[in-house]
């Protein structure tokens, strides 16, 4: 039986964004290992109820640290050692560098997944440049045995490619992480005023600042418009505090963190997600997956998820302008919303269906026979 390990920095992610993944991995008769932070009680059955045996190691997010990641380089060591894995697939920045690096020491077939540049990878300033050649450096170190490198679009695979990380021939691209279209199902529009919705974590390179301006701007001309916003606070240098956010109150309503972002969606008209940069946004697939029309970003990832003028629309990034505009479209054309929101289901089921994107990943890792 081959026997394969997924690694993750946070155990929700595993069974957030790979539980199908991981389901379809076992249904092959694949054994399957997960390695993560410290998971609860309540995650070892959720993964056990996927398929797979959960450990964990000492992940932490936020900076690079000498000390404490040259521990979970260490700690992975001994669990290849322990588990004796064919296979290993990491993803996010620090899985994936030090899970790499492991993978040096044992004849293991490792694949990287590129869900995103993320911040490392932005800004001009220098320190922003230092740490990109940082963990450009690291990157190639870790995928330089690698078997594969999955992105998850055709932009961060070329940054990648150009920066010298890796071979071009070594990459492949899927469509994102998919979206389980029974569990997001169509939903019917409330009968409600017109209320526009963001699920992020509370970042600001995740436009959110702009999301509260352009909030503010046509709130202030349509008084009954809403506007929310849903997400988790964050370690990242790149974080906006609690008590910014609480700031917006007068225009935008902050719902806080959820585990099930569906009642959400379906109390809404409009997704938004003006981000500066993705892999390929999941908030927005699973929005439009029930029915919601789009406004995003030209940015990379998220252009890939809006068919311009059929399911929605691509602005400027950083331009509150031009989400103020696309905005007042919406409001001012309130006929439009319900058959773009069908144009975005439609794409969904075309294009990001969660088990074909699941095939592709099994069929790249060999693990279909």
């Amino acid at each position: 039986m081959k026997s394969i390990i997924v690694i993750a920095s946070k155990t929700k992610s595993l069974i957030n964004f790979r539980g199908a993944l991981i389901k379809n991995i076992k249904a092959h008769g694949v054994k399957v290992t997960t390695l993560s932070n410290k998971p609860t009680n309540e995650q070892v059955n959720e993964l056990s109820n996927l398929g797979a045996k959960s450990q964990h190691v000492s992940f932490s997010r936020g900076k690079l640290s000498v000390i404490s990641d040259l521990k979970v380089l260490f700690e992975l060591i001994s669990k290849y050692r322990e588990i004796r894995p064919d296979i290993v697939l990491a993803y996010t920045i620090k899985p994936i560098i030090w899970g790499g690096l492991a993978a040096r020491f044992f004849k293991i077939n490792f694949y990287g997944l590129i869900t995103g540049l993320g911040y490392s990878f932005q800004g001009k300033s220098f320190k922003r440049r230092i740490l990109t050649k940082l963990v450009v450096f690291l990157y190639k170190l870790a995928l330089k045995n690698s078997k594969a490198v999955i992105f998850q679009n055709e932009d961060n695979r070329d940054v990648f490619v150009s920066k010298g990380i890796v071979k071009v021939s070594k990459t492949h691209v899927v469509n994102g992480s998919g979206v389980d279209l029974k569990k997001y199902d169509i939903e019917e529009f409330p009968d409600a005023n017109i209320k526009f919705l963001c699920i992020s974590r509370l970042l600001g390179e995740k436009g959110l600042r702009e999301y509260a301006e352009a909030a503010k701007i046509v709130k202030n001309k349509f008084p009954n418009v809403e506007f929310d916003l849903v997400g988790s606070v964050d370690s990242s240098p790149d974080a906006i505090s609690l008590s910014e956010v609480c700031g917006w109150s007068d225009y935008v309503c902050y719902r806080g963190y959820a585990d099930d972002i569906r009642p959400y969606i379906k109390n809404s008209h409009v997704y938004v997600l003006p981000s500066y940069h993705e892999g390929l946004p999941r908030s927005t697939l699973e929005a439009m997956s029930m029915g919601r029309p789009i406004i995003t970003t030209n940015a990379s990832g998220c252009k890939d998820t809006v068919i311009e003028g059929v399911n929605g629309f691509k602005i400027e990034v950083g331009s509150i302008e031009n989400l103020v505009n696309k905005m007042m479209w919406f409001v001012n054309h309130k006929d439009r919303i319900e058959p773009m929101g069908r144009a975005s289901r439609e794409f969904v089921e075309k294009k990001f269906d969660v088990h074909e994107v699941n095939r592709n990943m099994i069929e790249l890792m060999d693990l279909s026979t």
